[in-house]
């Protein structure tokens, strides 16, 4: 792509986030939220094949729906209550289209079906910013309207999505697929805590996005599309290998890793709000999740694929990228545990 092009692409992106971010307003929240939209079609269709345009038109009428249903609902809100301020939200069955509008955003259970397929139509970069940057707008749509939202709506959904996200990846052989599925399940964790205690979503979302980000690298850094390529991590590189053992399990939400610290709060919140059986439910759908990282764990470092004599000594090779801000992000989403008495 033109670099020009793709600048003021990644720019039109990140200008549309800050605005909903920054927004009062339902109608400069929908505006935003729409820039993001049209931003990141041109790069799930550039790579000019039938399943991008497939991804990318499926991706449009989703978010476009979506949209639609949000300034539908902040509409009849307005006509209601006689304000556009995002923070007066009080009319129920606006709260009602509001929530269904950001799930499908976000693609929370039983709205999810779109987010597996754009991403398995889209290149491993654009997935990043699907899973990642992508989430943050309607993210903080929820989190300003979190006092006005249903709790059983979003607990349902939630524990839907995180059921969804676990049995859904089990199936599957596709790296992108997996990270979708994996991505349902959390946003579902997100969901589940956001009526109940809003900063604790806010944790999870940012050890999510440390998570996401750090793994979507290392299958860029192997050119990983399916489980069958992990195979060949041990060549590329041997400590790479060992490391995404343990962010698997950080994700998975092992215990002395990062990726427990939000599972730990949040079901110590359920139970502290007396949600025991949503819970012991979430904690069972873990379990489902924590099957396939095994898997992949399995693949990438348990078992050593033959190579030839000419790809042994790959790892002694310069990387093609720059392993600077992978290093980063990985350290953080293994090694952030010890820090949780400091947080809450």
């Amino acid at each position: 792509m033109n670099p020009i092009m793709t600048s003021l692409i990644m720019s039109s992106l990140a200008l549309g986030s800050v605005i909903t971010m920054a927004s009062f307003h339902w109608l400069l929240a929908w505006i935003g939220l729409e820039l993001n939209t049209l931003a990141i079609i041109p790069m799930i269709a550039k790579q000019h094949h039938p399943r991008a345009t497939e991804a990318a038109t499926k991706y449009f009428l989703i978010q476009a729906a979506a949209s639609a249903t949000l300034l539908f609902s902040s509409t009849i809100n307005a006509w209601s209550t006689g304000t556009w301020d995002i923070f007066q939200l009080s009319n129920q069955p606006a709260c009602m289209m509001l929530t269904m509008a950001l799930s499908m955003k976000l693609g929370l259970a039983p709205l999810h079906f779109w987010l597996p397929e754009v991403l398995q139509g889209s290149s491993i970069k654009t997935a990043l910013i699907i899973t990642t940057w992508q989430k943050l707008a309607p993210m903080a749509l929820l989190y300003l309207t979190h006092h006005s939202l249903h709790p059983a709506t979003l607990l349902t959904m939630g524990l839907m999505s995180t059921m969804v996200g676990g049995w859904g990846g089990l199936n599957q052989t596709q790296t992108r697929k997996i990270m979708a599925f994996s991505s349902i399940a959390h946003l579902g964790w997100m969901a589940t805590i956001l009526t109940l205690c809003p900063d604790l979503m806010i944790l999870n979302l940012m050890l999510y996005l440390l998570m996401t980000v750090s793994m979507f690298m290392a299958l860029i850094y192997s050119s990983s599309k399916t489980i069958q390529d992990l195979t060949m991590m041990q060549a590329l590189s041997p400590t790479m290998t060992a490391l995404i053992l343990i962010l698997l399990m950080s994700m998975s939400g092992l215990p002395p890793l990062t990726g427990f610290m939000p599972k730990w709060l949040i079901l110590q919140e359920l139970i502290t709000h007396n949600l025991t059986m949503t819970a012991v439910l979430m904690a069972l759908s873990a379990l489902l999740s924590l099957f396939f990282y095994l898997r992949l764990s399995y693949v990438t470092a348990l078992t050593i694929s033959p190579t030839p004599t000419q790809t042994k000594f790959k790892w002694r090779l310069q990387p093609k990228l720059k392993t600077t801000a992978f290093t980063m992000t990985l350290t953080l989403s293994i090694l952030l545990l010890p820090t949780t008495p400091t947080l809450f």
